[in-house]
């Protein structure tokens, strides 16, 4: 009995310095909503899975690219970070040959770096997105040209 009571004392007492604060979890796991299909061609998911406030200076997106589908060019005022989570795409700078992104591939784009990615064109891609500042879409990627960047990178 005595040493119930000890246990019971000691529960009670330990049980003061628990966590009593909720945590705040969310996923990257999840789709996220379909975006409207305004700067790019095909099907892309987004999940803002980290917004920018007082104490974060930065956003985290988990796009999804389905199979097929690219963004326009566009540059950032600061900037991004890709970090490629799954399956295969293309990324490609202004003046620059287009290159062939996979998993655990990390693409830093500078600040006003003229740029595209897009999924390849028969696997989706999906990617963490760091970045803080404003998007400029700067001209229309065609499917034409998206075409040629898959053909070329397919032979590789």
């Amino acid at each position: 009995m005595k040493n119930l009571l000890i246990l019971i004392l000691l529960v009670v007492s330990l049980s003061s310095y628990a966590q009593t604060k909720e945590y705040e979890v969310s996923t990257y796991l999840e789709e996220g909503v379909k975006a409207p299909n305004t700067n790019y061609i095909g099907e892309a998911w987004l999940n803002s899975v980290l917004r920018s406030d007082e104490n974060t200076p930065f956003n985290i997106t988990k796009a999804t690219f389905k199979a097929n589908s690219t963004l326009n060019w566009h540059k950032h005022t600061d900037q991004q970070v890709l970090i490629i989570v799954s399956g295969k795409g293309y990324y490609q700078e202004k003046g620059k040959q287009p290159i062939l992104i996979k998993q655990g591939d990390i693409l830093k784009c500078t600040a006003n770096l003229e740029h595209w990615h897009a999924s390849s064109k028969d696997q989706d891609v999906t990617y963490l997105a760091i970045y803080k500042g404003q998007t400029e879409w700067t001209e229309v990627l065609t499917q034409e040209a998206y075409d040629k960047v898959a053909k070329l990178l397919s032979d590789r």
